[in-house]
């Protein structure tokens, strides 16, 4: 008899990619997923408990399919929050059957047994299964998103950022044998995938815990290596003060790699990144993008901030929105400080007022729309290669090198186009957050089942004067 599965995923890609891997693990099992509540026999939320509003978010879900369980039907929590709170969750939703922290969600066959044999529940698993040579844990990790992929690098985090639960929650870095991800690489290009996206805490600590210096720039030729026929290599999560001159020359060097760069600055005053433990060297990062705009003219950049921190004074906040204004971000993401328990940061003087955070998160927002457009403006009338990921009704919508997806715009497309193509886009207008355009006729792309040449490579695959 058929065995079935409902799965909800709570979160950022890095909780997608353990989810799409617990699927995976059940798949093997014999089971095989359903959106139908009333057909699975086990119910199961992959959370996220990274600040309040996900733990909420989180507990919601939990609850609403308790709500909703029928008899004989499991209910399990895995992912962040499970981890976090362990057996506590279970006040919360009291029709828990299992808990399945983070660092063991390969465990889930196993959690599952155990729910089915022992009366009393919920069953709490959250001991750390890391061992790089067990092969449960090597198993593959990745999520596939239509044309595109999350490919998940390490695990864990080693910062000591005080406002952050991260580290408490998934443990200390873990990087993934080379071979290993090198090898999903090879199997994602297999299926069609156009674009991998390179994704841990920190992707730029990669090889660190295993003693080396800059290992991130080496994995990236390797896998370019096995994989020219590629189409687009992004990468996530790219802390400033790890970014080598080697891995700017990668980026620089190789068409396959997006000139696009996520750089999770926090802040720009000193005396708050010192608050918060991160590097408080403005200068550095003054002369970091200037490295990387001069080595990539065409390179976007996000960033994210947070506003609110304790303690922050007006003329704190007023050196982030001078630096917001100066620097020129192509996109930037906006956080108002949340205090989480059992951190550094929730024990510090100064905790400002909610309406405080939120009146400063809407300056920097309203700051960050108008540089926004006046940069998409900058786009209209140029060639970009999109990648397209819907269309309807006559109107296409895809992703440039500028966007990584859920998080940045999207480029509208006035045409019925191949899901998962790339296809040249001359930009006709320009929005706050999207560009719309139309297809450009004049315009070949290199077949992406060739390998790029050197004139003609990643999205730089257009007629001099019409680059993206």
């Amino acid at each position: 008899m058929s065995r079935y599965y409902y799965l909800e995923t709570l979160g950022c890609p890095k909780n997608m990619v353990d989810a799409k891997g617990i699927a995976r693990l059940l798949a093997q099992a014999g089971y095989a997923g359903t959106p139908n509540l009333a057909q699975a026999d086990v119910l199961i939320v992959n959370t996220c408990g990274f600040i309040e509003a996900a733990r909420a978010q989180s507990i919601a879900a939990l609850r609403e399919l308790a709500a909703r369980k029928c008899p004989g039907q499991l209910l399990i929590a895995a992912g962040c929050l499970s981890q976090r709170w362990g057996p506590a969750l279970a006040d919360s939703v009291p029709a828990l059957d299992g808990i399945l922290g983070t660092r063991c969600w390969v465990d889930i066959l196993r959690l599952l047994d155990r729910v089915e044999r022992m009366g009393q529940r919920p069953v709490v698993m959250r001991e750390p299964r890391d061992r790089l040579d067990d092969p449960l844990v090597r198993t593959q990790r990745v999520a596939v998103q239509g044309p595109s992929a999350y490919l998940k690098i390490a695990d864990g985090c080693s910062a000591s950022c005080a406002f952050c639960t991260i580290p408490a929650i998934k443990g200390p870095a873990r990087s993934r044998p080379r071979a290993d991800v090198v090898a999903d690489a090879e199997q994602l290009v297999r299926q069609g995938v156009q674009e991998i996206i390179l994704i841990a805490q920190d992707t730029t600590a990669y090889g660190w815990d295993q003693g080396e210096g800059d290992g991130l720039p080496d994995l990236m030729e390797r896998m370019l290596k096995r994989v020219p026929h590629l189409h687009w290599l992004r990468l996530l999560y790219a802390y400033p003060q790890h970014i080598s001159p080697r891995l700017i020359e990668v980026m620089a060097s190789y068409p396959q790699v997006c000139h696009y760069l996520d750089l999770p600055l926090q802040h720009a005053h000193p005396e708050v990144l010192h608050r918060m433990r991160r590097p408080a060297d403005v200068n550095a990062v003054h002369r970091l993008i200037t490295e990387l705009r001069s080595a990539m003219p065409d390179i976007a950049l996000r960033t994210s901030f947070i506003v609110g921190y304790p303690g922050e004074t007006q003329e704190e906040f007023q050196a982030l929105l001078d630096f917001v204004a100066e620097i020129q971000f192509d996109k930037v993401g906006v956080f108002t400080y949340s205090r989480e328990e059992d951190t550094p940061a929730a024990e510090l003087p100064g905790q400002l007022p909610q309406m405080v955070k939120e009146e400063r998160y809407r300056q920097v927002m309203e700051l960050q729309q108008r540089i926004s457009l006046a940069r998409n403006r900058g786009m209209v009338g140029r060639t970009l290669e999109v990648l397209v990921e819907g269309c309807n009704e006559g109107l296409s919508v895809g992703r440039s090198y500028r966007d990584a997806p859920e998080i940045d715009g999207l480029v509208l497309v006035e045409d019925e186009l191949p899901i998962g193509k790339m296809v040249p886009v001359r930009i006709t207008e320009a929005l706050e957050y999207d560009l719309a355009g139309v297809v450009d006729s004049d315009v070949v792309l290199t077949n992406p089942e060739s390998p790029p040449s050197p004139e003609i490579g990643g999205r730089r695959r257009c007629p001099e004067g019409k680059g993206g």
